[in-house]
């Protein structure tokens, strides 16, 4: 039979299975997932491991029979304020142990975390709860005046009923974190520290932190199993505002075990924990993915190079997920040879193209191979990854555990042939089941190919003769500042709330630092020509969006390009950049 054959007759990429031979030996290429919910994971683990740290956090140690019991306590409190079954909660938090405690009382109480970036504005949190009918917030003090103007500017009917509030203080005690000198001097610091006074929810109760596990009840009997939905994670895209991604416990899991296998994960192992944990990377190859093999997670709310570079020395950090601004940010850091990084084993990331010189540099001085990895929060997380001892660079990786994908010609759909460029679908168990509330555009992001139904990524890239593959463009908007993505749609949609713009385009521009930035090209009214600056409108940014998404460089102009339909020509623009 020809070998570039199927069984079915149809002629098959011969680069399609080639990556096999730089496949993990010690790794099967599918998983068989468990027919548990992600509770189960950490239960396991706590009767597994009770006495085993399970999180630090400025000096504090949580261990995992603790950790269990606060998820359990809070569980019983959320079924208290009338959570069931189903129901989605707003997590919005910086990473700290009352997240991941908060993450697994949601699941344990039956119902479906909703992830929100800490760093969005109460313009940007309206759409979150109105659109996941949410009734029941989790946030820390800094966050919660955000939330609580947010659900003030919505109907009554549709606002938060209730609001747990969290101080970072609840979770450690500055004394032991100062006098172990892992704090050091930090600028930030204080921010901790700070007890925010409780906001007013219009219609809706704010309750602490002591209330909620001071509980005496028991939580509900678990009854949600792989098929029940587990997260929501929101993503944004072409249309503006963002879509919830519905993933199961059956997804999560997938890549929580795959995760673990493919980075060598054990009990053993001491993970940094810097990506935030609201990103679907941070929640699944980090969180879910340790709390299921009992391993320890060092928690850092925020980056700071010479923070991490003596967490890293003083825990004996052994796993570090990151993004590459943060590598080149600790490589510069002028203590950076007071730093011990020997005990790493495993260093990797995505979000962005490690520079090559980068990466040999970690390899020269450490012996260590930056291992770059692809996915999106449809995918919760890796759908590709390098191999660890296997990697190359400024590349996206192979499909990952129990994964198909193609590269495909975007309009006629046909596989492209090696190196050849085309869009990237992916078919495996960790692709979500579709956009919540969002029929159209679930079937607008998913095609049959070979029988199978693929997830239609909008990346273009190309796969070579080894099975790997690499980005090379986007079908869709998308500006990639640091890891974060910006949807030029999203931010244009907000910045036509501001009284003195008629029209707005927003493109990406080059930044040495951050790979890319966001730029604004902007059209004002007539009546505000000469009234308004470009800092205005960056401040103006800066108070009604988060940050990442916010302008850093604006522009003035009489009119925008525009196609014979009416459509403003962005690329255009961005060509001109």
């Amino acid at each position: 039979m020809d070998p570039s054959a199927s069984s079915s007759g149809t002629r098959i990429n011969p680069a399609i299975r080639s990556h096999h031979q730089f496949w993990p030996v010690r790794l099967p290429h599918t998983l068989t997932v468990p027919a548990t919910s992600l509770w189960d994971n950490l239960e396991t683990s706590a009767r597994r491991y009770p006495d085993k740290t399970a999180l630090v956090f400025f000096g504090q140690i949580l261990r995992y029979a603790e950790l269990l019991q606060k998820a359990e306590r809070l569980a019983a409190f959320l079924s208290e304020l009338g959570v069931q079954k189903g129901d989605r909660v707003l997590l919005n938090m910086q990473n700290c142990p009352q997240l991941v405690i908060a993450h697994f009382a949601i699941l344990r109480a039956n119902a479906v975390v909703v992830p929100v970036n800490p760093m969005n504005r109460a313009e940007e949190l309206k759409h979150y709860i109105l659109d996941s009918e949410a009734r029941v917030a989790i946030t820390t003090s800094d966050l919660a005046g955000e939330l609580a103007k947010a659900s003030a500017a919505l109907a009554p009917a549709q606002r938060l009923r209730h609001l747990l509030l969290t101080h970072f203080t609840d979770a450690f005690d500055p004394a032991p974190a100062t006098a172990a000198g892992e704090m050091g001097p930090a600028a930030w610091f204080d921010w901790l520290l700070t007890r925010h006074a409780a906001p007013v929810l219009p219609d809706g109760l704010v309750h602490t932190w002591e209330q909620a596990l001071g509980v005496t009840s028991s939580a509900p009997a678990l009854s949600v199993g792989p098929s029940d939905l587990a997260l929501l994670p929101y993503t944004s895209g072409t249309t503006g505002q963002p879509k919830g991604c519905m993933h199961t416990h059956a997804s999560i899991m997938h890549n929580a075990i795959a995760s673990g296998l493919w980075g060598n994960g054990c009990a053993e192992n001491v993970s940094l924990v810097v990506v935030p944990m609201f990103h679907i990377t941070g929640i699944v190859s980090l969180m879910h993915t340790s709390i299921r093999a009992g391993a320890t997670l060092i928690l850092m709310p925020r980056w700071d190079r010479e923070l991490a570079g003596r967490l890293i020395s003083s825990r004996k950090v052994t796993h570090w997920t990151n993004i590459p601004t943060m590598v080149i940010d600790l490589l510069g850091s002028p203590n950076f040879e007071q730093f011990d990084l020997k005990s790493l084993v495993y260093i990797g990331g995505g979000g962005a193209a490690m520079p090559q010189a980068v990466a040999q540099r970690l390899y020269q001085q450490f012996g260590l191979r930056y291992v770059e990895g692809y996915g999106l929060t449809e995918t919760a997380a890796p759908s590709h990854s390098n191999p660890p001892d296997a990697p190359k660079q400024q590349c996206l990786g192979i499909p990952f555990m129990s994964t198909d994908a193609r590269v495909i010609d975007p309009d006629t759909l046909a596989e492209m042939p090696v190196g050849a460029q085309g869009e990237i679908i992916i078919h495996g168990p960790e692709v979500f089941q579709g956009y919540w509330k969002r029929p159209d555009a679930t079937e607008a992001a998913f095609i049959e190919f070979e029988g199978k139904r693929f997830f239609r990524s909008g990346d273009l890239g190309y796969v070579d003769a080894d099975g790997y593959f690499f980005l090379t463009d986007r079908l869709k908007r998308m500006i990639n500042a640091s890891g974060f993505k910006v949807w030029p749609a999203e931010v244009e949609a907000l910045m036509f709330a501001h009284p003195a713009v008629q029209e707005a385009c927003i493109i990406s521009t080059k930044d040495s630092y951050r790979g890319e930035s966001v730029k604004a090209v902007i059209v004002l009214r007539p009546a505000h020509q000469g009234t308004v600056s470009e800092q205005d409108i960056i401040d103006w940014c800066r108070d009604n969006m988060a940050v990442y998404k916010c302008p850093r460089v604006v522009q003035f102009v009489d009119a925008l390009p525009k196609s014979g339909a009416g459509k403003v020509m962005w690329r255009i623009l961005q060509e001109a950049q």
